[in-house]
């Protein structure tokens, strides 16, 4: 399983070194202490000016009707496997600034952050996330009544691991491959754009 990480550059948390986003799902349905539990921890993440641009719409495995209306809006190809995830959940952003009334150009990335932290207790709790930008927004949009100047942005499945022998063959060959990641050196600068930061040589 993609559990087996590329090695680290630097001691990190483990919770973030062993986080990767599985297609095999137990199809154990989640309870609903434990969606609050991760919701919560989106809750507190941080935004500017602290707008909160965020909105989640779930649904558990079980909550047929629900489950289905969010499914039938992912991709073919996350249709093949997300079904048997333990929740589904679509990520939602307000467009505009509560205060200003204008266009809020940090909402997608406060989001992100809020979608950081609900991965982070998830893993804490023994479940994984992967998220989906496979999903039609027009079709989550009108399925979940979603209104004007919000945005749907991404699709995310939660649940515990299953089986990957139940997947189509290129999505086991996929949760069978090794996480990897661009090196530190290739992705810090110290100062201006290109400039090797000293804490990004490997030996060091």
């Amino acid at each position: 399983m993609s559990q087996e990480r590329h090695p680290i550059e630097a001691e990190i948390h483990p919770l973030l070194a062993q986080r990767w986003s599985p297609r095999a799902f137990s199809g154990e349905s989640l309870s609903t202490a434990t969606l609050r539990q991760l919701f919560e921890a989106a809750r507190w993440a941080p935004s500017s000016m602290n707008e909160q641009p965020w909105r989640f719409i779930v649904a558990r495995r079980d909550e047929r009707d629900a489950f289905e209306r969010i499914f039938n809006c992912l991709s073919e190809s996350n249709r093949r496997w997300a079904g048997s995830a333990g929740a589904l959940v679509v990520a939602v952003a307000a467009r505009f600034s509560t205060r200003s009334g204008r266009e809020n150009g940090s909402a997608r990335y406060d989001l992100g952050q809020a979608v950081a932290h609900l991965t982070v207790q998830a893993m804490a709790a023994g479940l994984y996330v992967h998220q989906m930008g496979g999903f039609s927004a027009d079709a989550a949009r009108e399925a979940l009544a979603i209104p004007e100047g919000f945005d749907p942005v991404v699709a995310i499945a939660i649940g515990r691991l299953g089986d990957p022998s139940t997947l189509a063959e290129t999505d086991r060959e996929r949760e069978a491959s090794t996480r990897s990641r661009r090196a530190l050196a290739e992705t810090v600068f110290a100062g201006s754009w290109g400039q090797s930061a000293p804490f990004t040589d490997s030996a060091g």
